[in-house]
């Protein structure tokens, strides 16, 4: 059987570049012949296949924010990229990625999937940046253009906000290896006590720390020895120093951990051995860091957004909380972390859900038969 050919395209940074080398490094390379084409100034890391060998890459200066020179600049290159290497189909993946992919896809007539990983119109609360991201996305669903969402709820939005067709849609739910820990003990230095709580992400719009700060605040209430780790504080942390005054203002320093970029073997170490995993994210597209949690057989409980109510079933394993619902997030933290009957069984239930759904060990199949499906 022919190989087929994918052109993958994207700004390779975060959650992004994840899925992106978890499909290379899965997928069948006797059936999926890939390469990159990716930003000039997003990763340095070589990418490589199952058999850990190294997948060709393009750099095009492809950036997550609008630049129009250099996204003209772009998309001339990844024309010129196509038309030499001849894929049969092109996955895209996040909002930019998607744009420079489905205008190139009109000078190289050739499918498109294209995977948001959240839509960039819910990642600003002014009306008039929502109003005219969500209209490049109506626009450019017509180029050629598949949606293959990473989360149901990525799917439901792409059909009822963006306007595709169902006919037009596909569902791969991002996917992990099970995590097998080499040990139970972090290398990284302990500073806080045995009994814990923790979550990944920077301080941002999009992931409202500012919020979990608040119910923090509300949980120690009851709690008063609580503790938070907060990993993921890196380079691009927009919203770091709000957080800082908060925490401040609300002398919460004693009840506070803030964690930098660290290694992902020592995050998962970290989460392990936390009582729960939270989240107070406004969106997602299907986040990594909860398929890690209840992967290692966290209870969660987290926010009611695109991603978050796709991977946390209320009461199953975890709890699902409306948007700035400070009292009951803090409610539900304090139920888990004081009844270890419920938080034990929502551990067992995270880690047969995510068995089920979210392994790609038995999704990734799935995937290879829907590049066959398009590329015909």
């Amino acid at each position: 059987m022919k190989k087929i050919k994918i052109a993958h395209i994207l700004n390779s940074v975060g959650g992004v570049d994840v899925s992106l080398r978890l499909i290379l490094e899965n997928i069948n390379p006797d059936v999926v012949d890939s390469f990159v084409i990716h930003g000039d100034n997003d990763t340095s890391k070589d990418f490589t296949n199952k058999r850990n060998e190294k997948v060709k890459d393009y750099q095009v200066p492809i950036q997550r924010e609008i630049n129009l020179l250099r996204d003209i600049d772009s998309i001339y290159k990844t024309i010129k990229i196509l038309k030499v290497e001849k894929p049969d189909l092109i996955h895209a993946h996040s909002a930019k990625g998607g744009i420079i992919a489905r205008i190139a896809s009109l000078f190289y007539k050739v499918q498109v999937l294209h995977t948001p990983q959240a839509y960039s119109y819910l990642s600003t609360d002014s009306k008039l940046k929502r109003f005219l991201f969500l209209g490049l996305e109506r626009i450019f669903r017509s180029f050629n253009s598949v949606l293959l969402a990473s989360s149901n709820s990525e799917l439901q939005r792409g059909i009822n906000e963006v306007g595709y067709k169902k006919l037009r849609t596909e569902l791969f739910n991002n996917s992990i290896l099970p995590i097998k820990l080499k040990e139970n003990n972090t290398n990284y230095p302990i500073t806080w006590p045995r009994s814990y709580i923790c979550t990944v992400g920077r301080p941002s719009y999009q992931k409202n720390i500012e919020m979990m700060i608040e119910v923090l605040n509300e949980v120690r209430k009851k709690i008063p020895d609580i503790h938070l780790v907060l990993m993921g504080v890196g380079e691009y942390s927009p919203n770091l120093e709000n957080v800082k005054k908060l925490i401040k203002d609300n002398l919460l320093k004693e009840n506070v951990t803030l964690v930098k970029w660290i290694d992902r073997e020592e995050i998962f170490k970290i989460i392990s051995n936390s009582r729960l995993y939270i989240s107070t994210a406004r969106y997602e597209g299907l986040p990594y860091s909860i398929i890690e949690s209840i992967a290692l057989s966290k209870a969660c409980v987290v926010t009611n957004c695109d991603g978050n109510r796709d991977l946390v079933i209320d009461g199953y394993n975890g709890f699902v909380i409306g948007e700035n619902d400070i009292s009951s997030m803090s409610d539900k933290i304090v139920e888990i972390y004081n009844n270890d009957v419920l938080r034990l069984e929502m551990e067992k239930n995270s880690l047969d859900f995510f068995n089920d759904n979210f392994n790609i060990n038995v999704n990734i199949e799935k995937l290879e038969k829907k590049y066959q499906k398009y590329s015909i």
